[in-house]
């Protein structure tokens, strides 16, 4: 079998990637009509279909999960060989794409970006603002920052932050006309901010925690999101009680537009951390992102 063309494997992963022949098209500057082309041809060389396809969208077969999958983190190593080839001696070109949740952002773009950017001019850094699991592999990432417990066990984790605890808060306002939860169970009773996952679309449950004992308590209210700064604002105006990481909401705590509920039972988890495949590693762009992740993101907590 012949070697699939360098340039038609790099399209096919752009497609991959946003699962779009029109969004491909538009990051490459060529037409759709190419972008297609390309896949095609990728497919007849190899005999195998890459993609589905339908008017709605754009999907990987099995074949194309496993092209991506072996041949994505090549492809990147390999463009960065290249820009390591063309810079200048001493200097790093290339890219750090990486997966955030918006929580996250405090601990890993606001104390490391600036300073890495100026550090490494030639190195582009994209940030992508999810809540939703990622395979940062087959999406072409090459690192994401999430809780540990949400991290699969055979990536490298870099952490970002200490512990801290999830907290169930409400308005002032809201617990004067309800009574404060005591227990776990009370939570039913209450109007609560519900979240919806939006990697399983399912409406979260609340777990709490105290000694060897878990809760995960499945509350309901009259409004639901999927962004966790959205619910804190409307626990503020006392719409109902919210649930959320302790850093998040430090500075409403600290000026009483919310308080805590249940304290004895927030949970405590380990904290956030970069994370990325061990293979990724000889990628210089991604080595001195982690470099300064590790001297930078600890110090702005």
């Amino acid at each position: 079998m012949n070697t699939a063309p360098f340039t038609q494997l790099q399209v096919f992963l752009v497609v991959a990637r946003l699962s779009s022949f029109s969004g491909a098209a538009r990051e490459l500057g060529v037409s759709t009509a190419a972008v297609s082309h390309s896949v095609r041809q990728l497919e007849e060389q190899l005999r195998v279909v890459l993609l589905t396809r339908t008017t709605r969208s754009v999907a990987l077969t099995d074949a194309g999960r496993r092209l991506v999958e072996t041949a994505g983190p090549a492809m990147g190593q390999a463009i960065a060989a290249l820009g390591e080839v063309a810079a200048q001696p001493g200097e790093t070109v290339g890219r750090v794409r990486l997966s955030v949740p918006r929580a996250a952002v405090p601990y890993i773009i606001t104390p490391v970006v600036p300073t890495f950017r100026a550090r490494h001019p030639r190195i582009e850094v994209e940030v992508v603002i999810e809540e939703r699991f990622v395979d940062i592999v087959a999406e072409g990432y090459d690192a994401g920052v999430r809780l540990s417990e949400a991290i699969e066990r055979d990536m490298v984790q870099v952490r970002l932050t200490g512990e801290f605890r999830f907290v169930v808060v409400g308005a002032p306002s809201y617990l004067e006309r309800h009574r404060t939860p005591q227990r776990p169970e009370d939570l039913l009773k209450h109007e609560c901010i519900t979240f919806r996952m939006r990697s399983t679309g399912a409406l979260y449950a609340w777990e709490l925690e105290r000694g060897r004992r878990n809760w995960r308590v499945p509350v309901r209210g009259g409004v639901v999101s999927n962004d966790s700064h959205l619910t804190l604002d409307l626990a503020e105006q006392g719409l109902g009680l919210a649930y959320a990481m302790e850093p998040l909401v430090a500075e409403r705590l600290r000026t009483r537009r919310l308080v805590r509920v249940l304290e004895a039972y927030a949970p405590t988890v380990p904290g956030f951390f970069l994370y990325y495949p061990s293979r990724a590693q000889r990628s210089a762009p991604l080595r001195l992102f982690v470099e300064a992740a590790r001297e930078l993101a600890l110090k702005a907590v």
